[in-house]
């Protein structure tokens, strides 16, 4: 009997998830942690927001069972969890990673369509939250992960698909010429992260990189979680374009979730395989094995792989005799 019941607490954790998730999100959206910098109670919150008072106090109890909130007699006041990455302005703020949840929220709704159609399923979109979310994640690793991938002998880089910049600017922090290459509405919105980090040597081109031409003479070429949204068909066409794009002794360079050959762990990306289900025409995580062979197949030499974290990053070198 005990191990049914431990069971079932296993299987009743898996399906009762969301609510913590949708506690955490709706508290972001109401930006309830920039008021929670000193003590306050639920009333004076409430007044605030314009919440109703019953409401307001049950999801700040529950923010304090999350650990999120600390709680003395009748008033409330972020945790160092809180304060650290909830509260806008401070250098690690992981909001707008919440508010794009928010948006996947209410497109993992269709899940049940998705199944059935083999279509994403589109109900919201919020691009600026998307690419500041990208902003929040990778603000957290940049900085090892271009320590990681080297910088040694590149003079010229291209960080296609680069979102924020983030990458860009640890790039060019180390005296690299940058281009990022993304959508024209993404790229407004580098512009602005990046003139706020008051960074020089960056280079915008906006566009469809799978349908426009990205450029000659890089030493480099930075594909950060880009391949996962697109098939792989698409994968290979774009990996033969950036080849043609390297100066001889050139690196691509990508990273990736990582996920096992057989796409079943580790679970965090078999989840994310979905995400890209409902959100993607062809997209999911793609084995370091199957993203390896893609660049044998467009004629990449002395392939390498480093697992860091959940992620995977691959290189490959073109050489011309």
């Amino acid at each position: 009997m005990a191990d049914i019941l431990e069971q079932a607490n296993e299987l009743r954790r898996l399906w009762s998830g969301f609510r913590a998730s949708r506690i955490l999100i709706t508290a972001n959206n109401f930006k309830i942690f920039d008021h929670l910098k000193e003590p306050i109670s639920a009333r004076a919150i409430s007044r605030r927001l314009k919440t109703d008072l019953r409401s307001t106090e049950i999801l700040l109890d529950a923010l304090t069972g999350l650990g999120i909130l600390k709680k003395e007699k009748d008033k409330y006041k972020n945790t160092i969890l809180g304060s650290r990455f909830l509260v806008e302005g401070s250098p690690y703020y992981q909001g707008d990673i919440l508010r794009h949840m928010d948006t996947l929220w209410k497109n993992w709704s269709g899940l049940d369509e998705v199944i059935k159609t083999g279509k994403p399923y589109r109900a919201a979109h919020d691009h600026k939250a998307f690419v500041l979310g990208m902003h929040n994640l990778a603000s957290l690793k940049a900085k090892n992960i271009i320590k990681i991938v080297g910088l040694k002998g590149v003079k010229t880089a291209l960080d296609l698909g680069g979102g924020p910049g983030t990458y860009s600017i640890e790039m060019a922090r180390r005296g690299v010429n940058v281009t990022l290459f993304d959508y024209p509405e993404t790229i407004e919105i580098a512009k602005k992260v990046v003139k706020n980090e008051k960074i020089n040597g960056i280079n915008f081109i906006g566009g469809d990189f799978m349908n426009k031409d990205i450029g000659r003479g890089y030493d480099l070429i930075f594909i950060s979680q880009i391949l996962h949204a697109y098939s792989a068909k698409d994968n290979l066409q774009l990996l033969r374009k950036c080849k043609k794009a390297l100066n001889n002794g050139g690196r691509i360079v990508i990273q990736e979730f990582l996920i096992s050959d057989d796409r079943t762990h580790p679970p965090q990306n078999t989840l994310f395989s979905v995400n890209m289900l409902v959100n993607t025409e062809g997209g999911r995580c793609y084995s370091p094995d199957e993203i390896k062979g893609w660049l044998l197949t467009v004629g990449m030499k002395n392939i390498e792989e480093r697992i860091i974290d959940d992620a995977v990053l691959i290189s490959g070198y073109i050489v011309y005799f």
